[in-house]
């Protein structure tokens, strides 16, 4: 029955998961094929350059062949289309529209290295450009570099500081690098921008149970349910501040509502696992010990389900008389098989100890 943090389910899965075209709770490209597009070797980019054509020559080109390449990637011919671009880059490798058709089709495709790249010199090129910006922010932010997607989205926000998406990621990454008071006025902002935005108000009791601060997470967390952002993660990390707050009966209610929802493997096995505790502290131990028999048949290797099960059969074997040998050797078994699991669960060994 070991609890788990809240962010192992609500940040990087509740948010993360849920991209869209610009955000993370929206998401918002192979330069060169032989090479990297801001060598000078390589795939010979800049080959031509200055070679008896005209410097407005050169520049009306490379205009024509983002023409091109727009027509070739609405007929869906992105290789064509990302060859026609390293072309109008070529041509003029500060035409920043070509940079920025080349990220969209990457980030379509979830090219994401190459589309952090080409929106990290369109951002170069057009430094006030809140979009190219906070594309290149985000992109980061899917690589995992988020130390430098906190940098480039403070530099969004300094561009416009209102925009509810910037102050929702920058939250986030945050909340990815373990820094939640770092995280909270961002989080507060994007829900003060936007107050119906179910995204941010998950973010926001995200934010606030990762500082332990339960009442005012269930708070954000039900308004997001209001606004109708229902989702498995949403109701796990319900669940889990109300178990903080040892309200049981409605942390069993929620998980409830989240197994009618039929979720599937490991959030199922978790959802279960929960469900099993919180009827072990209502003391509805036949019900709790049924809940933690289903978490792992779901799924044999969460640990924590075993441990339920091994505590109930444990409670069955001491309130029983005669006592239930049987139910002790299950519980032997089932706490056994969790520390071959984990073995980091000292309590798990007293038990054993106490009682092998």
């Amino acid at each position: 029955m070991n609890g788990s943090p809240s962010q192992e389910h609500g940040v990087e899965q509740g948010i993360l998961s849920r991209m869209n075209a610009r955000s993370l709770g929206r998401a918002a490209l192979v330069l060169c094929v032989a090479g990297s597009l801001w060598s000078a070797g390589g795939c010979g980019l800049f080959d031509g350059w200055g070679s008896g054509t005209s410097a407005g020559e050169q520049r009306a080109r490379a205009e024509e062949r983002v023409g091109i390449a727009d027509q070739l990637a609405e007929e869906g011919r992105l290789d064509e289309a990302l060859a026609e671009l390293a072309l109008a880059i070529r041509d003029n490798p500060t035409l920043t529209t070509a940079f920025v058709r080349m990220a969209d089709i990457h980030k379509e495709r979830g090219d994401y290295a190459p589309a952090e790249r080409a929106f990290g010199r369109a951002a170069e090129l057009e430094p006030s450009n809140f979009d190219y910006v906070f594309n290149h922010g985000l992109m980061l932010q899917l690589l995992n570099r988020l130390s430098e997607a906190v940098r480039v989205y403070l530099r969004a926000l300094a561009l416009r500081p209102d925009d509810r998406d910037a102050n929702l990621n920058l939250a986030t990454a945050y909340l990815q690098l373990r820094e939640p008071r770092q995280a909270l006025p961002y989080a507060q902002r994007a829900v003060r921008v936007d107050p119906d935005h179910a995204p941010g108000r998950v973010n926001l009791g995200a934010t606030f149970s990762a500082l332990d601060r339960h009442r005012e997470a269930v708070l954000e967390f039900e308004s997001a349910l209001e606004t109708g952002g229902e989702s498995p993660e949403l109701l796990l990390n319900l669940a889990d501040s109300l178990n903080r707050l040892n309200r049981y009966a409605e942390m069993a209610t929620t998980l409830e509502r989240l197994i009618a929802t039929s979720p599937q493997g490991r959030e199922a096995a978790i959802a279960h696992e929960r469900l099993g505790s919180a009827r072990f502290r209502l003391g509805m131990y036949d019900e709790a010990l049924a809940s933690f028999r289903r978490a792992v048949e779901i799924d044999p290797s969460h640990y924590p389900a075993l441990n339920g099960v091994g505590v109930c059969l444990l409670n069955r074997y001491l309130t029983s008389d005669p006592r239930d040998v049987d139910a002790q050797r299950e519980a032997i078994r089932a706490l056994r098989r969790s520390l071959q699991l984990n073995e980091r669960q000292p309590r798990i060994v007293e038990l054993l100890s106490r009682y092998a």
